[in-house]
């Protein structure tokens, strides 16, 4: 047999293997993109819904996500991310704003959170968006596995004191969940950060779209 011989069905498979690769490459890449959007998609909707369990649409008069404030200060988003603020108002008057917040200090990696803050500054509420907590422990967290959140509704940086805003194995005023400690540690001390936040910005949160447009381009110059 000639080498010409040997070597058609050799470079033959060959091809084929690699026309194989190519198009299982861009299958799983394909599938992947397709999926990613949906997960995107599916977490916007969670969002979405969450806002306004937090400020209820009655409570405002303004389009709760359109009136937005670019958020990506570290304090609140421990990733360095950038996310948005929503402003919620009534005859114009803010009654309420929900922060972003990101911590990575769960148990199991980050954990995201809102945090509806009223305009006297007491809590609206506080839903989680994301985590990966272990599950029958550090996830009783979410709603769909406890009322444990549901605790912190009214709360304030002045009730309890700012020294207090801890959970009560390190001297504060929350309970920790039976078992975890590490991760309702992680989500009080991420509300706490929000509540200052929003008592140290409360001038700009509540300024008007058109200024706070015309002020975050003027800081990006």
């Amino acid at each position: 047999m000639s080498n010409e011989q040997l070597f058609k069905p050799i470079s033959r498979n060959g091809l084929l293997l690699g026309l194989f690769a190519i198009v299982t490459t861009g299958l799983v890449v394909l599938t992947f993109t397709v999926s990613e959007d949906r997960i995107l998609e599916q977490q916007r909707r969670v969002k979405e819904k969450a806002l306004f369990q937090l400020i209820p649409e009655q409570a405002m008069d303004n389009v709760l996500l359109e009136d937005t404030l670019p958020i990506s200060a570290r304090t609140l988003l421990a990733d360095g991310t950038t996310d948005l603020a929503y402003i919620a108002r009534k005859d114009g008057e803010v009654v309420g704003v929900i922060l972003p917040v990101v911590s990575t200090e769960g148990y199991s990696g980050k954990i995201g959170l809102i945090v509806g803050i009223n305009a006297d500054g007491s809590l609206a509420g506080v839903r989680i968006l994301s985590h990966r907590e272990t599950p029958g422990l550090g996830d009783k967290v979410d709603l769909n596995k406890s009322d444990w959140l549901l605790g912190f509704d009214g709360k304030s940086l002045q009730q309890p004191a700012l020294e207090n805003w801890k959970v009560k194995k390190d001297g504060g005023e929350f309970d920790q969940l039976t078992g975890a400690t590490i991760t309702p540690r992680a989500i009080v001390k991420a509300i706490k950060k929000a509540l200052v936040y929003f008592a140290e910005h409360k001038e700009l949160l509540a300024e008007k779209p058109a200024a706070i447009k015309a002020a975050t381009e003027k800081a990006g110059e």
